[in-house]
């Protein structure tokens, strides 16, 4: 997976749509969780109110920012008192504020845009990559190669747009209050030749540099594990404040998955628990990097 959301051909129609962020999934868990409290059902809401069901319903699923005058009409049919009104209506004002990344909206893939909008806000992100190296962890030349294999008919525009945005997001690393990256990798990953010798022992110092960092967790997954819970596929599990509910991100051939059901969160974490306990050691792990390194030199 290595987060290349949005990397299907039929990801490059541009799209100006607000994307949810963090604050606007707070804002919608409040006000689902205002309304039940309330004993109203969303045909109850919109009797009473303005807001019809089909804008309720995208409200409360993060989909669009509701404007202060719905919020009010929302908040005083849940008779909401003040100081709860005001918490609810400052985070109604900072619900759009996104993420770091420097790079139009316009240019990017719409679930591009969703995901790094959420990376920039969590303060950890864990990674399970089957067959490549993190998006995180990449060298750039690493990543044009992975863009431009994967993405066939993709221009040299459309690449360079990708891989510069990948390499926007590594900066998360070196912020003093960015997220921590526990990053558990196949061994497969480190073997396969991206971009040729020279980009591949590149890429393999890169890592064994980055398994230094206090920021950065590395661990191996080696083929004498044999089977584990990883082997269906990549995921990453983004983790907030404890206020704010974690997000599984699933990239496939079938699409891009954003998963937020208990079940689901609660299974990934137990395959990323069991995976990070047969992976090699991390101190294991860059002894094993760093042989790579010098063995390709």
């Amino acid at each position: 997976m290595q987060d290349v959301l949005g990397m299907r051909d039929d990801a490059f129609v541009p799209t100006r749509r607000q994307p949810p962020t963090v604050r606007m999934r707070r804002l919608a868990a409040e006000l689902l969780r205002l309304r039940r409290a309330a004993g109203l059902s969303q045909e109850d809401v919109a009797e009473r109110t303005d807001v019809n069901v089909a804008t309720l319903y995208r409200i409360e699923t993060g989909k669009t920012k509701p404007q202060l005058r719905t919020l009010n009409a929302l908040l005083d049919a849940y008779g909401v008192p003040r100081p709860d009104r005001d918490e609810l209506t400052a985070l109604q004002k900072d619900a759009g504020k996104r993420g770091l990344l420097n790079v139009p909206d316009s240019d990017l893939p719409e679930q591009y845009t969703i995901y790094i909008n959420f990376e920039a806000e969590a303060r950890e992100i864990l990674n399970f990559e089957t067959i490549f190296i993190p998006g995180l962890l990449q060298t750039s030349d690493y990543a044009r190669a992975v863009i431009s294999g994967v993405l066939q008919t993709a221009t040299d525009d459309d690449v360079q747009l990708r891989v510069d945005a990948r390499m926007q997001r590594q900066h998360l690393l070196t912020k003093e209050d960015g997220p921590r990256l526990w990053a558990v990798i196949d061994e497969a990953a480190l073997h396969r030749l991206v971009g040729g010798p020279s980009v591949m022992q590149a890429q393999l110092c890169h890592l064994a540099d980055q398994a230094r960092n206090p920021r950065i967790t590395i661990q191996v997954v080696p083929f004498s594990a044999g089977a584990h819970p990883g082997m269906p596929g990549s995921f990453i599990i983004l983790r907030f404040d404890p206020i704010d509910p974690d997000i599984v991100y699933i990239d496939s051939m079938g699409g891009d998955l954003f998963l937020e059901q208990e079940a689901e969160l609660i299974r990934h974490s137990m395959a990323f628990e069991h995976l990070r306990a047969v992976a090699l050691s991390p101190a294991d792990t860059a002894a094993l990097l760093r042989s790579l390194c010098e063995d390709h030199h």
